[in-house]
């Protein structure tokens, strides 16, 4: 009889541990007073967009719909699941990057919705301030894609460098024109950066890495960029979908809840000039 005991005991044992054991993404299941709602699975960067899209729920349960937001810790894995059909949209993503993944990758994803702007910020690390910035200082920037161009240009905005009058929103340091400081702009994934501030004299670092960092552009960043300026214009985070799904009824819901006063007023009140809604 104990040896019975203790092989239950070993196969719970496996069991829980198996089941606590997580790749690099999280679901965020369905209610569970939600069972007769159609769920819209969407994959979401944790930080604000998974929060974001929880702050629709509540809208979207009175329309008839629930959510299962699955989280991803990188730029890569949503749209490939979105193309793959796993998820029925993602939210990590603005405007160019989705463009420039799209012709990388062979894809058609489209935006469906433009839902908030993250300004990015330059933060300090070993510098202080800009002003205190010595030759050959060590500045993090993003490596990935329209990211980088939209770092350099804020660098720019501060008299840092210059880029050549030819490069647009997938500029990267090779793009610098002038640099009178020489410095060492050193290009890195984006979710490593914060992780690396106290190598790095200052960094440029995308909102939503920012915020996971307890980082606030608004309150935090020596310099961010301004509400009116093209980037604001520009970078708005979107809901992604696949050509072809605009007119699916569960993907209007979701898109009418997402610009809802409901998440205008979480987003306001939760991120403090982090993020700001563009509708």
């Amino acid at each position: 009889m104990k040896k019975i005991l203790t092989l239950l005991f070993i196969l719970v044992f496996v069991s829980s541990f198996l089941s606590g054991c997580s790749g690099s993404q999280n679901s965020a299941a369905p209610s569970e007073s939600a069972e007769n709602l159609t769920v819209i699975k969407v994959g979401a960067s944790p930080t604000p967009h998974a929060e974001i899209l929880e702050a629709a729920r509540e809208t979207l349960n009175g329309m008839g719909y629930d959510l299962d937001i699955i989280e991803y810790a990188d730029y890569v894995q949503p749209n490939i699941a979105l193309d793959s059909g796993d998820l029925d949209a993602n939210f990590f993503q603005h405007g160019p990057y989705l463009e420039n993944f799209n012709a990388e990758n062979n894809m058609e994803l489209i935006s469906l919705i433009a839902v908030h702007y993250e300004p990015f910020g330059i933060y300090a690390g070993k510098t202080a301030s800009i002003e205190e910035l010595a030759n050959g200082a060590k500045i993090g920037v993003p490596n990935d894609g329209t990211n980088e161009a939209r770092a350099l240009k804020l660098l720019e905005a501060q008299g840092l460098i210059t880029l050549a009058s030819n490069a647009g929103f997938t500029a990267t340091v090779n793009d610098i024109a002038v640099n009178p400081k020489n410095l060492d702009i050193i290009e890195m994934e984006a979710a490593q950066i914060p992780r690396a501030l106290q190598d790095l004299d200052l960094a440029v670092i995308n909102g939503n890495y920012a915020i996971d960092a307890g980082l606030n552009a608004e309150t935090d960043a020596l310099a961010k960029e301004a509400k009116d300026s093209d980037s604001a214009a520009t970078y708005a985070n979107v809901v992604a979908i696949r050509a072809g799904d605009e007119e699916r009824a569960e993907l209007k819901a979701l898109a009418e809840a997402l610009t809802s006063d409901a998440v205008k007023q979480f987003i306001e009140a939760t991120f403090e000039g982090a993020v700001i809604a563009m509708f």
